[in-house]
């Protein structure tokens, strides 16, 4: 069967530059290996009517192009859990600190953060985000670790202890391991150039459900969109691109776009793309990390001043309110051995036990919980884009690029990666392709 365009992933990605394709008049076809549309976003509801959030949910102010498809779609913002009544909770090793500011700081702490910040801003202005490999000192801060700059300037043990736990908080590796140019580059798409901050970065939601904008998008393309359908082999030429299902079916299109995650990509065999496409392509890396999810008859934490939201030590790094009563966490790559070394049984008891030392008792009685393994998952294998030292030159600035008729789009495609990455690189891949024709 042949189609003007072949779109391989029914992710955010892959619906949006799909979308946009047959709103352009092209023939296109979506091929999906899962048995649903979404990918990394997804939602099921509670019998009490509560949807519950497993994939991606918040969003902030730099992710305007996933603010103007929610638009497009008919959906409805609304403020996130940075809304929420309470502190924040520190979860350490040694005992649980409630405050938006570490317990364990002194003077000399808040000084030295300060002073982080400040040196931080200084050189994310010099940073493009669009071309970091033009900065002057491009290699020297690649090959730097965040963890090396900190302790290059001074930062003291106990702003270094905190700003990794926020870093693991988000699951995107530990900054030991973490590309100090691709922390500058990630900030330099704000307009506050800082640090990462909660209000700037996670400060909205879709009030509908973060996966209402992935089921709209396929409600729009309709039998366009094929599931349960792996690929086995994309072949690409200038007479045209085949590709090979798991069952041998062959589809054939004018143009492929790739919008699959690239530990998936790796393991399809593709044809007719530069090795240096290629090489770019499977430089890049994902956290593997895992998403747990506890939903409550109410938010009980409140009772206590928290606001739900932890930065932890333990197996759990992270917790937010994703709605009324619902708790989401992440699991970072640094734990996921500790976390996935458990029967599949007794993880949820594992995992509640952590939050009851953080919220109390009321923790451990939860009238739902889900996970979500997107490390060990054939069809994500990671979650975000993980940026070891040295990994934006290796990747190179092929990021993001496409060599016609092979197009690329995904979360990955993108400067920090997520929901914003992906819609936007969907559309941006859309665009090129129907302007070629």
């Amino acid at each position: 069967m042949s189609h003007d365009v072949v779109v391989i992933g029914a992710g955010l990605a892959g619906l949006a530059a799909a979308r946009d394709l047959a709103r352009g008049g092209a023939d296109v076809v979506v091929l999906e290996a899962r048995p649903r549309v979404g990918g990394r976003v997804e939602q099921v509801t509670l019998d009490d009517g509560r949807l519950v959030q497993l994939g991606g949910e918040v969003v902030g102010n730099a992710h305007t192009a996933y603010q103007q498809l929610v638009a497009e779609l008919g959906l409805t913002l609304e403020p996130s859990y940075v809304a929420e009544p309470g502190e924040l909770t520190y979860a350490l090793h040694e005992g649980i600190h409630v405050g938006d500011r570490p317990g364990f700081f002194d003077p000399e702490d808040h000084a030295s953060m300060a002073r982080v910040e400040e040196e931080f801003e200084r050189l994310c202005v010099t940073v493009d985000p669009e071309d970091p490999w033009s900065h002057p000192d491009a290699e020297r801060l690649d090959r730097q670790s965040m963890q090396d700059w900190l302790r290059s300037i001074g930062a003291t043990n106990n702003v270094r202890r905190a700003l990794e736990a926020g870093q693991l908080g988000l699951s995107s590796g530990s900054y030991e391991r973490t590309s100090f140019l691709s922390q500058l580059r990630k900030s330099a798409v704000t307009s506050t150039k800082g640090l990462y901050a909660y209000q700037e970065w996670e400060n909205l939601r879709v009030v509908e459900g973060s996966a209402t904008v992935a089921l709209r998008m396929a409600e729009e393309l309709g039998d366009r969109v094929r599931l349960g359908v792996p690929v086995r082999s994309i072949k690409v030429g200038a007479g045209g691109c085949a590709v090979e299902l798991d069952t041998g079916e062959l589809v054939s299109g004018s143009a492929v776009v790739s919008a699959v995650p690239v530990g998936p990509l790796r393991d399809i065999d593709v044809e007719g793309v530069s090795d240096a496409r290629l090489e770019s392509l499977h430089r890049q890396r994902h956290a593997l990390a895992a998403k747990f999810v506890a939903a409550y008859a109410r938010p009980f934490w409140r009772d206590a001043g928290q606001n739900g939201l932890t930065e932890s030590e333990g197996i759990l790094g992270s917790s937010w309110p994703q709605s009324e009563g619902i708790l989401s966490c992440l699991v970072p790559p640094e734990r996921i051995a500790a976390y996935l070394s458990t029967d599949p049984r007794f993880r949820a008891e594992e995992a509640v036990a952590e939050l009851a030392a953080w919220f109390g008792p009321e923790a451990l009685t939860p009238v739902a919980t889900f996970e979500r393994l997107w490390g060990t998952n054939p069809w994500t294998q990671g979650y975000v884009t993980q940026w070891h030292p040295g990994d934006v030159l290796r990747v190179g600035p092929l990021h993001g690029t496409h060599e016609p008729p092979f197009y690329v789009c995904g979360s990955d495609q993108w400067v920090a990666g997520y929901m914003e990455g992906a819609v936007r690189t969907g559309r941006s891949a859309a665009a090129e392709a129907l302007a070629r024709g």
